[in-house]
């Protein structure tokens, strides 16, 4: 069988291998173990996934429509790997640290309250992405378009203004230090 629609799978484990199925819509994802599988040439559309493991699952022109993860692990995932033909994702209490966004447009995309520790968005489009309280430690941004992103309520995020685009970006007063770091002033 190659695609599923509208079901709800909970308490699965995909450990050390990928599925056969190559197409799921409106399904649901609840509990599950996708740690170390190969989720490669799969469309998830209008998917739901929660609680559920994918600790560095390989994702090589895997489709993500419309797929919203709710407190996800997902270590170290490389979604520049993914198939970028209209993609967009949500993210609500994941952990995302080591994962890697490198040229990935993210444009819109909502990561609330996430862990993104030392995760990479080199040359990522997050035009009107939203930050809000999430926790950016060693978080890369170099080459970004961040206009119009929300930072407001964003903890430990540290960029250069000058190597980024941040027309409209918004910021909070107490979270400006993460800008200014680069200039060498010191603010009392």
């Amino acid at each position: 069988m190659d695609y599923i629609a509208d079901k709800i799978f909970k308490n699965k484990s995909f450990i050390d291998f990928g599925l056969s199925i190559k197409s799921f819509e409106f399904c649901q994802f609840k509990n599950c173990d996708f740690s170390n599988s190969r989720l490669n040439n799969i469309s998830f559309l209008e998917c739901t996934f929660s609680d559920c493991n994918f600790s560095e699952v390989k994702i090589e022109h895997t489709a993500f429509k419309d797929v919203f993860f709710e407190n996800c692990k997902l270590l170290g995932m490389q979604f520049q790997d993914s198939n970028p033909f209209l993609l967009q994702m949500r993210f609500t209490k994941c952990n995302l640290n080591l994962s890697s966004f490198y040229q990935v447009n993210l444009k819109q995309t909502s990561f609330i309250q996430c862990s993104l520790i030392e995760t990479d968005f080199t040359e990522s489009n997050l035009y009107a992405a939203c930050f809000s309280n999430s926790d950016l430690s060693g978080a890369v941004f170099e080459h970004c378009d961040l206009q119009k992103a929300d930072f407001r309520t964003a903890q430990n995020f540290i960029f250069d203004l000058n190597r980024n685009k941040v027309k409209g970006a918004k910021f909070s007063r107490e979270n400006l230090m993460g800008l200014l770091i680069h200039y060498n002033i010191e603010i009392e």
